[in-house]
Order: C-alpha cells, then sequence, then structure tokens
C-alpha cells in the first residue's frame, strides 16, 4: 500500500537523480551558475516536486495525473539541458548517456503511474 508519495520507486528515483545532477553540476564552470548550472538543477527537481505536488492533491484524479504529465516535462527538460552541458564538454558521454538512460526509465515510470492510477485502486510504481 502506497502511504506516501516518497512510497512511490518514481519518486525515490527523480529524487536522487536530482540529487546526482547537482553534484554533478558543482563542477560546471562557475559562469554557467545563473544559465544552465541553474537551468539543470531546477528542472530536475521539478521532477520528484510535481510528484509530490501531486500526491497533495490525488483526491483529484485527474490534477494528479496533470502533476504527472508535468512530471514528464521537466523529465525532457533535464534531457535536452544534459544535451547542452554533453556539448558544452562539462560532462563525458559516460557520464551523460547514464543520466539519459536513468531519465528513460523514469519517464516510463510516470507514464505507467499516469496510464494506471485510478483513486480506487493504488498500485506500486
Amino acid at each position: 500500500m502506497i502511504r506516501s508519495y516518497k512510497d512511490l520507486t518514481v519518486y525515490k528515483r527523480s529524487f536522487n537523480t536530482a540529487m546526482d545532477i547537482y553534484r554533478m553540476t558543482r563542477d560546471f564552470p562557475k559562469e554557467e551558475v545563473y544559465s544552465l548550472t541553474s537551468q539543470i538543477v531546477r528542472s530536475s527537481r521539478s521532477i520528484s516536486a510535481n510528484i509530490s505536488e501531486g500526491w497533495a492533491k490525488r483526491t483529484y484524479e485527474m490534477v494528479f495525473k496533470q502533476h504527472l504529465i508535468n512530471s514528464l516535462g521537466s523529465c525532457s527538460e533535464t534531457e535536452t539541458w544534459l544535451d547542452f552541458a554533453l556539448e558544452c564538454q562539462y560532462l563525458d558521454n559516460e557520464t551523460h548517456n547514464r543520466f539519459m538512460n536513468e531519465l528513460d526509465q523514469i519517464g516510463k515510470m510516470l507514464n505507467k503511474l499516469h496510464q494506471n492510477w485510478t483513486n480506487n485502486e493504488k498500485r506500486r510504481t
């Protein structure tokens, strides 16, 4: 039984990925702190933040599902910022691929949760 958004695997993975991205950006050039660094950290945090905000409104099924869609949007946005970071040579291909693979999995989990969620039946994701 899911009692909290923190029980959702997709929340845990997205939160941990955001923290990993935050740590990775500490090595970005200082001139990027108010641009690329800020954008990638913000978008990656938004994935789990939308899950938790939606959870608080889950009695309204469509509102919760809209927050899951917003999480998917933040997931895609984060992928784009990672592409910029790769092109700027702020991270290597291995790191880029690791994050992209994790974000792909998170996106699939968000899609599955969105498809399967009803207020009457809470499934593990």
